[in-house]
């Protein structure tokens, strides 16, 4: 047995509603875990992604002023660690706020790409939902990612991928490429040919780079700018449900095909979600909101 329990939730990320979304575990160490039982942790949640926060004890400024909050932060696959997640980061985020670890209304993540923050904006009940039926309930809030963009680069012709199944005779109309995820990011004619995607994973897995970022031009009236679809087999993620990372990439992408800094994304998985997206052009930085619903917590034993 471990000197200490692991605590630990799953929570539903970029939605308002419980099983929507993308799911992700997060676990907050209480001590040092090496990388092979993180791994195996992550494993037997079998889901997307899961999170492992550490405490950094606070720091005060040259005023004696209390800075943001810091954690400690990385991510696992099934079988491996990501530079960067955004819904796990979201997700993070949300279980320190909701859980009262987080005392201040920012907080600051150390990770593998750099200082990440994570801002909480309070909302509202909204009428007709649980949380408005329940006196005690806690307010709806959001939570702002403020992430670095990812340069779109162009790939090689030897790259491009061949995923004729997939596409059932739907026209790629751009191919680039993350430089920094090494994902290939696709667009196709529209959002709906986005959506309607059979995805063959075995033609997925054979293409070059890490995963494959589709995307199209959302329908008019829907609401929503641009649709995308994330798949990663290489890594055991058929499809990633939710993916705020994409976004780095594809908030500037689409900002300067549409002409404008402020975007509303929609993940057209199965399970389906919502980013609002604000580039910030002269610094690089896209600012990702998003709400979570918190499913399950418990304790890890070993």
């Amino acid at each position: 047995m471990a000197e200490k329990t692991v605590q630990y939730s799953v929570i539903d990320a970029f939605t308002q509603s419980p099983f929507k979304g993308n799911p992700a575990a997060v676990c907050l160490l209480e001590e040092e875990r090496d990388d092979a039982w993180m791994r195996s942790v992550a494993l037997e949640f079998n889901i997307a992604l899961t999170a492992f926060l550490t405490r950094i004890t606070p720091s005060v400024d040259s005023e004696n002023h209390d800075r943001n909050q810091r954690f400690g932060l990385r991510w696992f696959t099934r079988g491996t660690e990501v530079k960067i997640c955004g819904h796990a980061t979201l997700a993070a985020a949300h279980f320190l706020f909701t859980s009262g670890l987080a005392t201040t209304n920012t907080i600051e993540f150390l990770t593998k790409s750099g200082l990440l923050t994570a801002r909480r904006v309070d909302g509202f009940k909204q009428p007709g939902t649980l949380a408005s039926l329940n006196e005690n309930a806690e307010e709806l809030f959001s939570i702002e990612l403020d992430f670095p963009t990812i340069p779109l680069i162009e790939c090689n012709p030897e790259e491009h991928p061949s995923i004729p199944r997939t596409l059932n005779g739907v026209p790629m109309i751009n191919i680039k490429k993350a430089a920094i995820l090494d994902d290939l990011v696709v667009e196709l004619s529209s959002g709906n040919a986005v959506a309607e995607l059979q995805p063959q994973f075995d033609e997925l897995q054979e293409c070059a780079g890490r995963g494959v970022i589709i995307t199209g031009l959302a329908p008019p009236g829907s609401g929503f700018d641009f649709c995308t679809r994330f798949f990663c087999p290489k890594l055991g993620v058929n499809e990633d449900a939710v993916c705020g990372s994409a976004h780095c990439a594809l908030a500037p992408y689409w900002s300067k095909k549409l002409g404008k800094h402020d975007l509303i994304a929609y993940m057209a998985s199965p399970r389906g979600g919502r980013l609002d997206l604000h580039l910030e052009e002269t610094t690089q930085r896209v600012l990702i909101r998003g709400e979570a619903v918190t499913i399950m917590s418990g304790l890890i034993l070993v």
